[in-house]
């Protein structure tokens, strides 16, 4: 435990020097409340850049607050996967491709210590960022649009945390299997990607398929309650996460010891 603590403390001060506690939380709130402000002043904004032909009428219906905080999270499945895969990309791939990798390892520092911790500094990191972003989103949507329980929101940022800590753990499994951060941050997405793609295509088979936590979550708001298919996409999710952390290590392992 205490090595795991040392190896989590310099990740988490690192992070910190490389400005991330202040880039990554900004890029996130901007990402919640751009659609929220976007949709509620979009007549303004058309008005302001020329309006419409004389004589046309445009008629822009009120989104209930549920569609509007859907609109933010659909916001962080593209450009906040986007950011992650960016941001950790470099996680393990960077120092193993720089030799300061072996240097930590020869403390000694066990092969699981390494990736858990750092896997978990940059969870905390997300997870800290996105919450940040969801609550910028939700004082917005109640102001413009509508009332969101508190309670609805913590389950949403519960319940969709999973999904991007299961984007965490598929880029730390590729930076155990890939030495080239480009490469790993283009193959995260591309998992990302093709699980999107599969769960449409198989959906009537993998309805507890990651891919459909914002879904489920859309009934969540929309109904008031969680939904049982919302649980046991969770406990998937959770599942798949804790199994590519498993091979990532074991990857690690094999490689290093190579």
């Amino acid at each position: 435990m205490m090595q795991f603590m040392t190896v989590f403390k310099r990740e988490m001060l690192e992070a910190g020097r490389n400005f991330k506690w202040i880039w990554v939380p900004l890029v996130f709130i901007l990402l919640g409340i751009s659609d929220p402000l976007s949709t509620y002043y979009l007549p303004q904004i058309i008005e302001s850049v020329g309006g419409l032909p004389e004589g046309a009428s445009f008629e822009i219906p009120t989104p209930p607050a549920h569609e509007v905080l859907m609109m933010s999270l659909a916001q962080y499945s593209q450009l906040g996967v986007l950011v992650i895969a960016l941001m950790s990309m470099g996680l393990i791939s960077g120092e193993r491709k720089s030799g300061v990798a072996e240097l930590v390892l020869v403390k000694p520092v066990k092969y699981s210590t390494y990736v858990s911790a750092k896997w978990s500094a940059v969870s905390v990191l997300v997870l800290v960022s996105f919450f940040a972003g969801l609550i910028a989103s939700w004082y917005y949507v109640n102001i413009l649009f509508g009332d969101i329980s508190l309670l609805d929101l913590i389950w949403t940022w519960f319940f969709y945390g999973l999904w991007l800590l299961y984007v965490i753990s598929i880029s730390v499994f590729m930076n155990t299997l890939f030495k080239v951060p480009g490469l790993v941050g283009f193959l995260t997405i591309l998992f990302v990607i093709l699980t999107s793609i599969i769960t449409n295509i198989f959906s009537h088979v993998l309805e507890w398929s990651p891919a459909k936590i914002s879904g489920y979550i859309r009934t969540m708001l929309s109904d008031g309650s969680i939904p049982g298919d919302l649980w046991g996409t969770a406990l998937v999710t959770i599942g798949i996460s804790a199994l590519l952390l498993i091979a990532a290590i074991y990857t690690f392992r094999t490689k290093e010891m190579a």
